[in-house]
């Protein structure tokens, strides 16, 4: 079966909750997801841009904190901060955001009690360089554990940006970071698809949003209204203009985003035909045909794949799924373990969440 659709965990109780106040605040935390090199980037730009959102450089620090968490021990005590700002300020990354060490660690000290939120308090500290009221995260990977961040922060918005899996596996297969094989790349595009299919149905259209990268460089404004609409925020011209917007959250070592700090236009679109051997191609087209047409994608049509390479596809696949049930199984098991709160404390979803739980 070419297709094989993962489950996600049921998102946990205080996640549940969250979803039922969609819409409850502006202050909501925004996630953008989607496979690697589908321009996630450049949409962390256009909404960094917004004069009431900012989107940090990734800092990965989401899913590690949480899985960490029992490390840390009890966080209403002075020595668990204390353990949880040293780790949060030994991360490379956290450098990006250029904020002041003493600062982060001040604010982690006095941050609530909950994992959640002393993760939320070092992206929101970004956010408030730039005087936003609104902080969130990007990731592409994110996709693997949208549980997880449902945790941290149960009324988060997520925008899942979708591009042509060929030009996702073309553009991979350049990338110094990349160490995989093009059957990776391939199932990491089918994987985030099939897994944005699934958390689309189970959050709906008031806390998950979806769209394509290829109508969002063709038509800017237009797909960026919409994702406002959704964001429950108005439109602001800056978020197409972007002007000095990349220069601030993506680092200058990251020189394969060098588009970011172009116009978006369409050059990249359909670029696969270059970038993949026919048999690349072909395989691609033979195991995620199905998808790609869902989003509107001609096929080529072009080339054949021998059963040898289509097993080796196969087995990776197979391998790769599940090894994340593997990893949702851990946690699950971790949760059982570990009864202290999870959810952050820092927006007025997330108070309300904590106040009806503690009644």
């Amino acid at each position: 079966m070419d297709r094989m659709e993962l489950l996600p965990p049921d998102p946990p109780d205080d996640a549940t909750a969250g979803l039922a106040l969609a819409g409850s605040g502006s202050d909501r935390p925004v996630i953008v997801v989607g496979c690697p090199r589908s321009g996630t980037t450049m949409l962390q730009v256009a909404l960094h841009a917004h004069r009431r959102i900012a989107l940090p450089p990734e800092t990965w620090l989401l899913v590690e904190g949480y899985r960490r968490r029992a490390t840390f021990g009890d966080l209403r005590e002075r020595q668990g901060r204390e353990l949880f700002a040293d780790w949060v300020l030994s991360k490379r990354k956290v450098r990006d955001l250029r904020v002041s060490r003493a600062h982060l660690r001040e604010l982690v000290l006095e941050g609530p009690p909950t994992v959640g939120s002393l993760l939320g308090v070092v992206l929101r500290a970004y956010a408030e360089k730039f005087d936003k009221p609104r902080w969130g995260d990007k990731r592409p990977s994110y996709y693997r554990n949208i549980a997880i961040v449902l945790r941290l922060f149960p009324d988060a918005q997520f925008v899942h940006l979708v591009r042509d899996g060929r030009d996702c596996v073309s553009s991979l297969k350049r990338m110094p970071w990349f160490g995989g094989t093009p059957h990776d790349a391939i199932s990491a595009w089918c994987h985030a698809v099939d897994q944005g299919a699934l958390w689309q149905r189970r959050l709906g259209p008031a806390n998950w949003h979806e769209l394509q990268y290829e109508h969002l460089v063709a038509d800017p404004e237009t797909e960026l209204r919409r994702l406002c609409t959704f964001l429950g925020e108005d439109f602001d011209p800056s978020m197409v203009q972007r002007s000095e917007v990349p220069r601030v959250a993506v680092p200058k070592r990251k020189t394969w985003h060098t588009r970011t700090r172009r116009p978006m236009d369409s050059v990249s679109v359909a670029g696969y035909r270059e970038g993949l051997t026919p048999t690349e191609l072909a395989l691609m087209e033979r195991v995620a045909g199905e998808r790609l047409e869902r989003f509107g994608y001609s096929l080529d049509g072009t080339g054949t794949v021998s059963l040898r390479t289509l097993a080796q596809y196969r087995q990776l696949d197979a391998k790769r799924r599940f090894d994340l049930v593997g990893a949702h199984a851990k946690d699950r098991m971790r949760d059982r373990r570990l009864r202290q709160p999870v959810a952050a404390r820092l927006t007025s979803a997330q108070l309300a969440l904590a106040a009806a739980a503690e009644r």
